[in-house]
């Protein structure tokens, strides 16, 4: 029951370090080259002691340096998770041969997430009840019910 093993030290003083201070490595998995849609896939595993995460736009920023990317916006980075403990974060990463590569392959609300498309203009919620309103009504009066 913990006996013997070491306590941590809890009012120590913490530094907050950078991804330039500190040791971050960087491991992609299972690459693969994907010829059909234009990009490179893999597991990003990111290695960062120390630190409670390190930012997507460093490992941007890393990854197109890495792999001599020209233009670091055609790497994209998603679904990052901490391990439990700490210390390491795991995520996929698509790096495209090009931007309208980038842009005709990736799904809508991942290029909406990275700012590159645009998000539905109206809420899901304001569409249904449209929608709703629309069918208690017959008729040319439906169009009035839209506006």
């Amino acid at each position: 029951r913990g006996v013997g093993l070491p306590v941590a030290e809890v009012h120590g003083a913490r530094s907050k370090a950078h991804m330039a201070d500190s040791a971050v490595t960087i491991r992609t998995k299972k690459f693969v080259t994907n010829r059909l849609l234009q990009r490179k896939q893999f597991v990003c595993e990111v290695i960062h002691p120390g630190l409670a995460g390190v930012s997507k736009n460093d490992l941007k920023e890393k990854l197109s340096k890495m792999y001599k990317v020209a233009d670091p916006s055609c790497v994209l980075l998603y679904g990052f998770k901490v391990a439990f403990g700490g210390g390491r974060s795991t995520g996929f990463g698509l790096i495209y041969d090009s931007l309208p590569a980038a842009k005709k392959y990736t799904p809508m609300y991942l290029l909406t997430r990275f700012g590159m498309g645009k998000a539905k203009t109206t809420a899901r919620k304001q569409r249904k009840e449209r929608k709703n309103r629309m069918k208690k009504i017959r008729g040319i009066k439906k169009s009035k019910v839209g506006s």
